[in-house]
């Protein structure tokens, strides 16, 4: 019977006997499975806070307002004057008819409509918010004990602007 080992050779052993009968040794075959899973590190937390702060507002405003001046002219005239700007006045005339032997035409007034400018300052304190983002890592063992004041924090509508991600 010849016997050859494996040890010497590195290649699988076959025996033979004087029979011719031959042994078969089996090649054993690994296998590997490969798998992914989430494990859970840690937890994002992130708030928001709102931050005031006053600033005041300093504008030029201008107003603009109307002076009616009356002003009486009685003067005949020979057809009604057109209306007329002289400087920053409008004048308006306004004529009547007078009856006489012939007809006269009177220049009773005259309106002048001067637009007076005005500036005046105005100022107001006002309030003004701000939003930032405050983002804070939670190691997995702080966020399974923190996972009872999640639960509370659901419950009180007050600490909502508190998300944990």
């Amino acid at each position: 019977m010849t016997h050859t080992s494996a040890q010497d050779s590195g290649a699988p052993v076959a025996e033979t006997s004087t029979t011719g009968r031959q042994t078969v040794i089996p090649v054993f075959e690994e296998e590997l499975s490969v798998g992914k899973r989430v494990v859970e590190t840690a937890r994002v937390q992130v708030s928001r806070v709102t931050h005031s702060h006053q600033q005041v507002v300093d504008e030029l405003l201008q107003h603009e307002k109307v002076e009616v001046e009356r002003i009486a002219v009685d003067r005949p005239v020979e057809a009604i004057p057109p209306i007329r700007r002289e400087g920053d006045v409008t004048i308006i005339p306004v004529v009547e008819e007078v009856l006489r032997v012939e007809r006269l035409l009177v220049l009773k007034e005259e309106v002048h409509i001067r637009r007076v400018k005005q500036t005046e300052r105005y100022q107001e304190t006002v309030t003004l918010r701000r939003q930032e983002a405050q983002v804070s890592r939670i190691p997995i063992e702080q966020a399974a004990s923190s996972d009872g004041a999640a639960q509370l924090n659901q419950a009180n509508p007050e600490r909502k602007n508190n998300e944990c991600l």
